[in-house]
C-alpha cells in the first residue's frame, strides 16, 4: 500500500462522523451518508495515485464524496455542486432553525452544512468545491446574517 493510501484509510477512520454528517444533507439520510461515504473513500483509494499533491489530501476526498453523494441522490443527472439541494436530516430538532436555513440559496446552505455539521475549515471546504477560501468566508458571513435577521423577524434570538 502506497502512503497516499495509508494516508486515505487513515482519514477515513478518523473522520468517518464528520464525513457521514457532512453529506447526510445531501443524501437525505444517515444510512444513504454511510453508503455515499463508503464508495466515496473506495472511489478515492482507487484513484490515489491520481492524487497531484496539490492542497490537502483531506480536500480532494471530499470533492470526491461529496460527487459520489449527489451521483447517488441523482443517478440519472449531470448535477453540478450550485444545484446541490441539502436540507436537514433531523429537521425537528430546531423548527425556527431549519426553515431559516432552507431560505438560504442551496450552495450557500451547502456550505453551511460543511462548516458547521461536517465541522470543516475554510481551506477544506475552498478545496472540496473548488473555490476560493475568500468566498468560502464571504459566503459563511452573508449566511450568518440572513439567518439572523430571519430569526430575529421571527422572534427567535440567534
Amino acid at each position: 500500500m502506497d502512503d497516499t493510501a495509508a494516508a486515505i484509510e487513515g482519514l477515513y477512520r478518523e473522520r468517518y462522523v464528520r464525513f457521514r454528517n457532512g453529506v447526510a444533507p445531501v443524501t437525505g439520510s444517515y444510512e444513504t451518508a454511510h453508503d455515499a461515504v463508503q464508495e466515496g473513500f473506495a472511489r478515492a483509494l482507487r484513484a490515489s495515485a491520481q492524487y497531484s499533491g496539490h492542497g490537502s489530501l483531506e480536500g480532494w476526498v471530499w470533492r470526491i464524496v461529496l460527487r459520489t453523494a449527489i451521483e447517488q441522490r441523482r443517478p440519472d443527472d449531470e448535477v453540478s455542486l450550485d444545484e446541490v439541494d441539502p436540507a436537514f436530516v433531523e429537521p425537528e430538532r430546531d423548527f425556527a432553525l431549519t426553515a431559516a436555513v432552507q431560505t438560504l440559496p442551496p450552495r450557500r446552505r451547502l456550505i453551511v452544512f460543511l462548516r458547521y455539521f461536517a465541522d470543516l475549515d475554510y481551506r477544506t471546504i475552498a478545496e472540496a468545491l473548488a473555490i476560493d477560501e475568500g468566498t468560502v468566508a464571504a459566503t459563511l458571513a452573508q449566511a450568518k446574517q440572513a439567518l439572523a435577521e430571519i430569526l430575529e423577524r421571527e422572534g427567535v434570538r440567534p
